[in-house]
């Protein structure tokens, strides 16, 4: 039989409801022996709390959930996963993490959330699956919500901005001023698709424009999302009869991967072909040569996860807040 609340507090010699303020964390005054006599006696039966039950009584899951594009493989989406732990488990709650790499993986997210899986969320995807609107059909729900994205997002939610696209223009400006002009852009796939440039292909073609260098769409290409797909796309590009003298790759694993590709060519870098990536990640230091590139000067996402606890501690509904991480350009070897 699973031990009861009631046989815990029989043997510490304490109130049922003493067992709970202890075991719950709940900020009630309890004195230290007695805090202490009831640890021992829930350790020396195997009682745990019922977590279903309470959240039923309490109505809450003291869960929150993680939304992003795929599992691993981003050091940023890492860090923030483990920031977002850290403080969940300071405030005693569980982390559900959802991916949402399609449509119909959005729709079942919405769903999922709608359906009450979790206290609040943390969006970090783009609304190239889960749009504007199946995002506000969550925050109609009252749900706290924090959403890390540079695209309008619907009222009610905070919001993370990253101004990545100035920054973006800066590194290609950078490789206009030493004199390349076949400037390749290695893309994630949804760029593509969207009809319009933004975020980072957005700064790509600014750049250009700004100085009269004439886009060659041939050398948009995709091949960002992953290592195997930039290196493929890369050594195809170098083959070509007018090959780039510079690749500007919108992921840092990108661009590591062209600088293999270039160096298995037999060509040198920068000399032949400069590289910028976009992540400022740390294996990027451990290139040869280091590589440059766009990204946010520090990967400390605590004020971003207190956005939502914040939210879901609040006593009453907090107004919409916005926080803007820099972006900057850092320029090194292999520029």
């Amino acid at each position: 039989m699973r031990p009861t609340a009631k046989q815990v507090a029989e043997l510490a010699g304490v109130s049922v409801a003493t067992v709970s303020y202890v075991l719950s964390g709940r900020d009630r005054r309890v004195a230290a022996g007695t805090r202490q006599r009831v640890i021992d006696a829930a350790s020396r039966l195997g009682y745990t709390p019922n977590q279903a039950a309470r959240s039923l009584r309490r109505r809450r899951t003291q869960r929150v959930c993680l939304v992003q594009g795929s599992f691993g493989g981003v050091p940023t989406d890492e860090r923030l996963a483990r920031d977002l732990h850290e403080m969940a488990d300071g405030h005693g709650y569980s982390v559900v993490t959802l991916a949402v790499y399609s449509e119909a993986r959005a729709m079942a997210a919405v769903d999922v959330l709608r359906g009450g899986i979790a206290d609040g969320v943390l969006v970090n995807v783009g609304g190239e699956h889960l749009t504007e609107e199946l995002l506000g059909s969550i925050v109609a729900t009252r749900m706290p919500t924090v959403v890390i994205r540079n695209e309008s997002v619907p009222p009610g939610c905070d919001v993370v901005r990253a101004p990545e696209t100035g920054a973006c223009v800066e590194a290609v400006e950078h490789l206009i001023g030493q004199g390349r002009r076949r400037i390749a852009f290695l893309s994630e796939r949804y760029e593509l698709y969207l009809g319009r440039p933004t975020g980072r292909l957005l700064g790509y073609t600014t750049a250009l424009d700004r100085h009269g260098v004439d886009p060659d769409r041939r050398l948009i290409v995709a091949g960002a999302d992953d290592r195997v797909s930039a290196y493929q796309a890369v050594t195809d590009l170098l083959r070509t009869p007018e090959p780039p003298d510079a690749i500007f790759a919108a992921t840092d694993r990108a661009a590591i991967s062209a600088i293999w590709a270039i160096r298995d060519a037999g060509l040198r870098v920068p000399e032949d072909v400069a590289v910028v990536g976009v992540g400022n990640i740390d294996e990027g230091l451990i290139t040869n040569p280091q590589l440059s590139t766009v990204g946010p000067i520090r990967h400390d996402y605590t004020d971003v996860v207190r956005l939502l606890f914040d939210r879901l501690q609040a006593e009453e509904p907090l107004p919409a807040r916005e926080i803007v991480r820099a972006w900057a350009f850092v320029r090194r070897g292999s520029s």
